[in-house]
């Protein structure tokens, strides 16, 4: 299971409201090294839904019985009704960036895969100790002087997924059951029946692997207090359908979505750069559209 969102820790800042401590700063300024991450979180994350994320990223069925053995399959309870094999309905857990980035996800189905000590072994030194990367943590904009974000947006982009035990042994002891999409402003399952959620203005982009929007967009958050934004076709134009918004108000460590509009038949590139930039750094971001 952890195969297919194994890189997803690389891609989750999460909540504003949860900082640590700022070890990659402290690692480039020649600071004293830590040997693990603490951090904490307001109030305003545990009254939040999906930790600033668009959805849970993990729902999954807990068997009714712990073990690893403990979820047999439906056709063995329907041939041993009088075995006293247990066949219990299972219980659907939900959990969010921050409970799979902190270990909670993992610690919560220790009793039912076998797998899970290892991961949370690989969790804590690969990414807890890492005196760099700090995934517990919205990232703070690197200490250089220019950063150029660029990427495609508005692709169909994998945002959580529905498991359930299979009753077959590791590594197959658990199945994908459903997707959970995001594309256009909305959440969508594999059946195209639409779901609640926090889905972003746009979707991310699914040309190497499926990132969301979330993540992609977060170098948005370092933009400096006046932004000028630029819409223009990708293709050859002749400039009527370019629009400007300059010196929009940007708050520090918020995204910014401009007012404009689109044609449905136009493929655009959305420009964001400093009007006014932070004293000795200045960010831009250009978002493509990919569309479908």
């Amino acid at each position: 299971m952890s195969n297919s969102f194994g890189s997803s820790l690389w891609m989750m800042p999460f909540s504003k409201y949860c900082r640590a401590d700022g070890m990659y700063l402290k690692h480039f300024s020649g600071g004293i090294r830590k040997r693990h991450h603490t951090y904490q979180c307001e109030q305003e994350e545990f009254q939040s839904n999906y930790s600033g994320w668009p959805t849970n990223i993990i729902n999954i069925e807990i068997p009714s019985i712990r073990g690893f053995d403990s979820y047999p399959l439906v056709s063995d309870c329907a041939q041993t009704n009088l075995s006293g094999m247990e066949c219990g309905l299972p219980t659907q857990l939900s959990f969010s960036a921050r409970e799979i980035s902190d270990g909670t996800f993992f610690k919560a189905i220790e009793d039912y895969d076998s797998d899970s000590k290892r991961i949370l072994h690989q969790l804590k030194k690969s990414y807890h100790d890492d005196p760099v990367l700090n995934p517990l943590t919205p990232w703070d904009r690197p200490p250089i002087k220019n950063v150029f974000c660029i990427y495609g947006i508005d692709s169909r982009t994998e945002v959580g997924y529905y498991f359930a035990p299979s009753g077959k042994p590791y590594p197959d002891n658990w199945i994908i059951t459903d997707v959970i999409y995001e594309i256009e402003g909305s959440l969508i399952l594999r059946s195209g029946n639409q779901i609640e959620g926090n889905p972003g203005a746009a979707s991310g982009d699914e040309t190497v692997s499926s990132v969301p929007y979330h993540s992609l967009s977060w170098c948005k958050n370092w933009l400096g207090p006046r932004v000028n934004i630029t819409r223009a076709p990708q293709s050859e134009h002749d400039g009527s359908d370019v629009q400007v918004e300059l010196n929009v108000e940007h708050h520090y460590e918020e995204d910014i979505v401009p007012n404009m509009t689109r044609s449905p038949r136009v493929k655009y590139i959305t420009y964001y750069e400093d009007s006014e930039s932070i004293p000795g750094k200045r960010t831009a971001v250009w978002e493509l559209d990919k569309g479908t």
